[in-house]
């Protein structure tokens, strides 16, 4: 199983092998502002918090101008990127989600999405990223012109989860053949993408790994994921799996190790910061390269119980393992290198215009991160 049966030493050793090769001592992070469009959903997750029915307070979507003022805060704090999370479908599910849809002027959720994508592109310096989790080819060619990537998290290709019981029982969003199509469809495409895995929700080792190798195997076909993040589940009163047992910190460790070996060197490696709170340093010496997206405005909403360090912070911790931190834009220097293949026409110029000013994309800085050196010319 790709190193699977080494001992923990050296797989972790290899693991840091691998990463320092490849990327250097450099951890690098996104600095956000989260943008949670809606927090309607038709899937159940066991674990989730994010989503609301309609008939609670605070349920439904953000207005075109809460989503401008977000991103303006986001934009005056130094932000450059703008995250927009979502839940999936809920129009599929609830009356409530589709008149509220109608109001807005919409049919469904994915193109009021395109529409707040393009607003936030068009009126603030920063640069959209949509996470609205599975999506059809037609969606994400709607999406591309007016992101500069995107995101869904595999979590896991257990089908077991989808039983009664099962962290992702009444989630058809979630059945990984579907959730495997849309990354596949976004390779396609050509789309600069993130996903992951979610650890700790009923899955076993095995599964973690066949997890990551269906990754490996899009990835080799395709090579349009950019990142992928190891996320540690945790679990939240008043949820199905408000009892659930979070992995422990060496089941973090040697998932990222294994991630590590088993995923191509130019996948980039991420685990959050603020899922473990006092210990997130260890993620270093298991082989991450990033720490993802940290917003010092807004929350995780995924996670609302879990704040994020602060960036002073994060930088500290990354110095006592050895590393220096670094920023990063929301896709990763290599797709940068490529504009023409990588980038729709549409937001091509301010991906570039970004990355002139970010020291190691290549484009106006001789220094940075490996796979952003080798350049010529403007790209």
């Amino acid at each position: 199983m790709h190193g699977a049966g080494l001992a923990n030493g050296s797989l972790f050793e290899r693991a840091v092998a691998i990463r320092d090769a490849a990327w250097g001592r450099t951890a690098t992070y996104s600095r956000k502002v989260f943008i949670p469009l809606t927090n309607l959903c038709r899937d159940e997750c066991g674990y989730c918090v994010f989503a609301r029915p309609p008939e609670e307070d605070g349920a439904g979507y953000l207005t075109p101008d809460e989503v401008l003022a977000i991103a303006r805060r986001g934009e005056a704090a130094g932000c450059k990127e703008a995250l927009f999370s979502l839940g999936e479908r809920p129009e599929k599910r609830f009356p409530q989600a589709r008149k509220a849809l109608r109001r807005l002027g919409y049919e469904t959720t994915i193109e009021y999405l395109v529409d707040m994508c393009r607003l936030v592109r068009d009126e603030t310096g920063l640069l959209p990223h949509a996470n609205p989790g599975r999506m059809t080819r037609e969606e994400l060619t709607m999406l591309r012109p007016v992101t500069a990537s995107m995101g869904m998290m595999l979590e896991s290709v257990s089908d077991r989860l989808h039983a009664r019981g099962g962290a992702h029982f009444r989630c058809p969003d979630k059945v990984p053949a579907v959730r495997l199509e849309t990354l596949r469809a976004a390779g396609r495409l050509n789309i600069p993408f993130t996903t992951g895995i979610l650890i700790g929700i009923g899955e076993t080792r095995e599964e973690r790994v066949a997890s990551l190798e269906a990754i490996v195997e899009i990835q080799n076909e395709y090579g349009h994921i950019q990142e992928v993040i190891i996320q540690n589940f945790l679990p939240k009163p008043g949820t199905p799996m408000a009892h659930g047992r979070a992995p422990s910190l060496a089941d973090m460790l040697e998932t990222i190790a294994l991630a590590r070996v088993i995923l191509p060197e130019d996948v980039g490696l991420q685990a959050p910061p603020n899922l473990t709170p006092g210990r997130y340093g260890r993620f270093l010496d298991a082989g991450i390269n990033d720490w993802g997206g940290v917003s010092p405005i807004t929350r995780d909403h995924i996670n609302p119980e879990a704040a994020w360090p602060k960036i002073e912070e994060l930088a500290e911790e990354t110095r006592r393992h050895g590393m220096e931190l670094k920023e990063r834009l929301t896709l990763y220097p290599k797709f940068t290198a490529e504009p023409e293949r990588w980038l729709a026409p549409e937001i091509r110029e301010k991906c570039l215009s970004l990355a002139y000013e970010m020291p190691g994309y290549g484009l106006g800085s001789e220094s940075g991160m490996r796979h952003g050196e080798k350049r010529s010319g403007r790209c």
